[in-house]
């Protein structure tokens, strides 16, 4: 990035925004190539085809769904429901203590306590459900399902969820796990020193080891030490196609580590961190929840794909909107951007699907990959890169 300036990424992308906005205007067919990964800001962006092939019945979902779409896979094999299959895929992963970005065993807020968020729609009927500030309940997708099923909302909230998921009979409990629990603690410890040995310990300004006071706790110190740094916003988006090309989707998640209690990011809402339609395709995401808000990732990428873009496409055009909103010309904008993690999924009608990353590096062994399933058993799959790091 050694010949990014402010001024050539503004003039750039300023540029590439109105020459896309002159051609909806004066009518051109949105474009089926997205701009390629570029090395710098400054750079132009290209245009590469990107392939897709398309099978059905298919699921995908972000990386750590992988040892989960076997169960997905079998619900559309024997005929049943689209969302059915997602939704028995993220529970997997939501019941997993050693996933700390979903349901159980999920990073809490800095109260510590975990704040869960999910939403899902139905693709055949159009229906939705979403539940957010969810707390004690591990599967939040379930309770966004219940909500879908059983009631005449779409949307609920905090203590109305957590209310709303015990009068259909789930299961009340604590979602930290000891390593989360840990982890928390030497968060506070590490921004609060009243949660720090104190000055008369002999521990004192060794804060993680004082937790750590095992040999199978001292394991976790390289993790919490990362985690503590730089706080996960981890998640799973899932999306199921049948032999009949009716598709669902579903995501879930436990928000963004030591978050401010009540932040609802992105998996929550409809149209952001799920959008699905059963004429088109859905799209999902994981990544920084707020910047995706900010352009309804999901809708525009399954809208995208409506005017003729490939899910792949799709989901790069949805990442330089994201890019754009990083042009204001204000100071240190590389390094704004470089603080932003996320990554857009998209699955259409057909069974072709796509992914995107923001950032990747040289070596494409360590970039960001998807998971996906077309019968003949689970693999990763590259994202394609829309920037990456020198």
């Amino acid at each position: 990035m050694k010949n990014w300036t402010r001024r050539k990424f503004f003039l750039t992308t300023l540029a590439g925004g109105f020459a896309a906005g002159a051609q909806r205007l004066l009518g051109a067919a949105l474009p089926t190539r997205a701009p390629a990964a570029v090395t710098d800001l400054s750079a132009a962006p290209t245009m590469q085809a990107v392939s897709a092939k398309s099978t059905r019945p298919v699921i995908i979902s972000s990386a750590n769904g992988l040892h989960a779409l076997q169960k997905g896979m079998d619900i559309l094999k024997s005929g049943g429901d689209t969302l059915d299959a997602a939704i028995a895929a993220v529970t997997v992963v939501e019941d997993d203590p050693n996933d700390n970005s979903v349901g159980f065993g999920g990073l809490p807020n800095e109260e510590g306590e975990p704040e869960l968020d999910s939403c899902l729609m139905h693709g055949p009927t159009r229906r939705a459900g979403a539940v957010g500030g969810l707390r004690r309940v591990k599967n939040a997708a379930r309770v966004a399902n219940t909500i879908l099923q059983r009631t005449n909302h779409v949307f609920l909230v905090g203590d109305g969820a957590y209310k709303f998921a015990m009068a259909e009979g789930f299961e009340s409990q604590s979602l930290l796990t000891e390593k989360s629990r840990m982890a928390w603690l030497a968060w506070k410890a590490h921004t609060n020193e009243n949660w720090a040995p104190g000055l008369d310990s002999p521990e004192w300004k060794e804060r993680l080891d004082a937790l750590l006071d095992t040999p199978e706790k001292k394991e976790w110190a390289s993790w919490i030490n990362e985690v503590i740094a730089n706080p996960p916003t981890g998640t799973i988006p899932c999306m199921a196609a049948n032999e009949n090309g009716e598709i669902s989707g579903v995501v879930t998640t436990s928000g963004l580590a030591w978050k401010i209690p009540g932040r609802v990011g992105d998996s929550a809402v409809i149209g952001a961190g799920m959008f699905c339609d059963g004429d088109v395709g859905a799209a999902g995401s994981t990544g920084r929840g707020e910047e995706n808000i900010k352009i309804s990732g999901g809708h525009t990428i399954v809208e995208l794909m409506r005017h003729g873009m490939s899910p792949q496409d799709a989901c790069m055009e949805a990442m330089h909107r994201v890019i754009r909103n990083y042009t204001r010309g204000y100071p240190n904008e590389k390094e704004r951007l470089a603080k932003i993690g996320l990554q857009f999924y998209a699955l259409n009608k057909d069974g072709a699907h796509g992914a995107a990353t923001l950032w990747g590096t040289s070596s494409p062994e360590h970039n960001d990959h998807y998971a996906v399933h077309d019968g003949a058993g689970a693999k990763l799959v590259p994202c394609e890169v829309a920037l990456q790091r020198s």
